[in-house]
Formats: C-alpha cells, sequence, structure tokens
C-alpha cells in the first residue's frame, strides 16, 4: 500500500507557473507508476500525464502536451508535475495516482492509490 499527499497548487495568473509535488509513503515507490489527473468543477476526473517506474517513459494529454511536464525522484519518493503558461481552463483539483507495476496508465481504472488533490487557479 502506498499513501499519496499532493502540495504545490495555488493561484496563479495566466501564463504563470507551478510546479505540483505528490509526496509517496508506504511500500517501494520505484515499483509504481505515477500519474496526474484533474477535475474542474462540473466536470468529470481527467487524465493529465503519466510515467512509468524509472521515469524513462512519459505521457501526457493533448492539452497540456508541451506545457506540463511530469518527472519522478524515486530517491526522494516524490512525483512532479511542472505547469508553465497556464491557462484559466487549466482551474482544477490536480491528484496524484499510483499504480504497481504499471507502464504509464493514462485511465482512472488502472490506479490503485490516489491522494487528496491539490487546487490549482489560474486566473485571466
Amino acid at each position: 500500500q502506498v499513501q499519496l499527499v499532493e502540495s504545490g497548487g495555488g493561484l496563479v495568473q495566466a501564463g504563470g507557473s507551478l510546479r505540483l509535488s505528490c509526496a509517496a509513503s508506504g511500500r517501494s515507490f520505484s515499483d509504481y507508476a505515477m500519474g496526474w489527473f484533474r477535475q474542474a468543477p462540473g466536470k468529470e476526473r481527467e487524465f493529465v500525464a503519466a510515467i512509468n517506474r524509472n521515469g524513462g517513459s512519459t505521457l501526457y494529454a493533448d492539452s497540456v502536451k508541451g506545457r506540463f511536464t511530469i518527472s519522478r525522484d524515486n530517491a526522494k519518493n516524490t512525483v512532479y508535475l511542472q505547469t508553465i503558461s497556464l491557462k484559466p481552463e487549466d482551474t482544477a483539483v490536480y491528484y496524484c495516482a499510483a499504480r504497481l507495476l504499471g507502464y504509464t496508465p493514462r485511465f482512472e481504472y488502472e490506479y490503485q492509490y490516489w491522494g487528496q488533490g491539490t487546487q490549482v487557479t489560474v486566473s485571466s
């Protein structure tokens, strides 16, 4: 089992940037593929990015490709989401998720563990 805690959200102006972090505790972090999802008000949760266990492979939603970068530091048990050129439509609660022995999963049902989320608000 793994516990996930997100941080780094906040209020930022359009065009700005944030770096989200997700700290994991519990079983060996490097056993887990990691992902980021987001949920905007009134909308379903959607896939943002995923990274495989050693960080060598990543996957992005088309809406964030070129603006967001997912990375991980297995020595620190942490996955990151660096965001740049933020837009008001990026406003959402951002969740990290973990899948044991996965590759780069992009569907919610593929993940076993979820954090509580961190709010990102982008003002126009």
